[in-house]
């Protein structure tokens, strides 16, 4: 599953037409200021000259790029969505299941690691109802997940994992990995450290993986 995750009719005039390194260069800094001010403040709190300001530029010029304060917002999402979902993408079904799932339980650690406000706002966003991204999640995320179940049954068929329902399997590897940068500050009061420390997030791979491959080991 290719291209961006928002329908086209989400895009601004301006992202139909080719990009110059400097527009590049400017949209990406009104995305990170924007996601930034949308994880402190939420969709409703945020202002788009809070927004300008954080980016460095002025209002009138962030509106070149983004016409309104649902068009950014659009866009923030569409970038974290492409960003989350990269490597679900790369589930190879003639790959080895541990390796293959070990690579996307790292990679979501990771993710949570890197991005844990991007991983905050997009579960505000789904638990508010999804408004602005439900056409997304029951459209281009649901192919997705059913692509990559598929790989899953073929991997239960060929007898190399347990024969599990493949959502709910999914959905325990998001739960678990994105738990991390959602509830940071729990983990933090709990452990003293987080998914940042390098160590850390090796341990919690491995417990992870260890859990998640005996539960899908073959049965006898």
């Amino acid at each position: 599953m290719d291209g961006p995750l928002i329908p086209e009719d989400a895009q601004t005039a301006q992202d139909e037409a080719p990009r110059t390194r400097i527009q590049e260069r400017n949209r990406a800094k009104i995305l990170d200021a924007a996601l930034g001010t949308f994880s402190r403040f939420g969709y409703r709190g945020a202002r788009v000259d809070q927004i300008a300001e954080d980016a460095g530029m002025s209002k009138s010029n962030l509106l070149y790029y983004f016409g309104s304060k649902s068009a950014i917002y659009k866009a923030v999402l569409a970038d974290l969505l492409d960003r989350w979902l990269a490597p679900l993408r790369t589930l190879d079904p003639d790959g080895d299941p541990r390796r293959e799932l070990t690579s996307y339980i790292e990679a979501k650690l990771r993710f949570s690691a890197e991005y844990p406000e991007a991983s905050r706002l997009f579960a505000n966003e789904v638990m508010q109802g999804a408004p602005m991204i439900r056409d997304v999640l029951e459209g281009p995320l649901k192919a997705l997940v059913d692509e990559k179940s598929e790989v899953l049954r073929h991997w239960a068929e060929k007898g190399l994992i347990r024969d599990v329902d493949p959502p709910h399997l999914i959905f325990l590897i998001w739960a678990t990995t994105q738990h991390y940068a959602d509830f940071a500050t729990q983990i933090a009061a709990v452990t003293g450290t987080g998914i940042d420390d390098a160590a850390f997030r090796r341990s919690a791979l491995d417990t992870l993986t260890g859990l998640i491959f005996e539960g899908l080991a073959p049965r006898a």
